[in-house]
């Protein structure tokens, strides 16, 4: 396996960034879906990893800068043959690396409040995220969770 800047050019890749918003979108009220399609991921400020096992895509992640000190970790998915098997925990660990290399001292997320979400929430907990309120352009909402770190030691924002 191995963990790659992708170019989103691919047709391996557009199909299983389509699968993650179809299942996003599947398992989220409307209004609060927030998930990136492959559009979105294309935008100035989004880096997207991609982890290939051979030819196939099996994980990504990505981060969005939302400016010079904070960052957002988006997009984090694993293929569903291959969840619980540290895909996700790898990403996670170059997105926080990558953060702290480009200067970051915060990183926060958006992810969903349902059962479903649980195993993101507590992969996030490993990793020092915590509870926060909304972040950038985000509202309250009952069907998001929000957390944040913050990276090399800085006080909060």
């Amino acid at each position: 396996m191995e963990i790659v800047v992708d170019d989103l050019s691919g047709p391996e890749v557009a199909e299983f960034l389509d699968e993650h918003v179809r299942e996003m979108r599947a398992v989220t009220p409307d209004g609060s879906k927030h998930a990136l399609d492959l559009a979105g991921l294309r935008e100035p400020g989004i880096t997207v990893w991609t982890v290939r096992d051979g030819p196939a895509v099996v994980g990504c992640g990505a981060l969005r800068l939302l400016d010079g000190r904070h960052g957002e970790v988006k997009a984090m998915r694993t293929a569903a043959q291959r969840k619980r098997s540290g895909i996700a925990s790898l990403l996670l660990e170059r997105i926080i690396t990558e953060a702290v290399a480009a200067g970051l001292n915060r990183l926060s997320l958006e992810t969903g409040a349902a059962e479903f979400f649980r195993p993101a929430r507590k992969l996030y907990e490993r990793f020092g995220f915590v509870r926060c309120g909304p972040f950038g352009d985000y509202r309250s909402d009952p069907n998001s969770v929000f957390m944040t770190k913050l990276l090399r030691g800085h006080s909060p924002i």
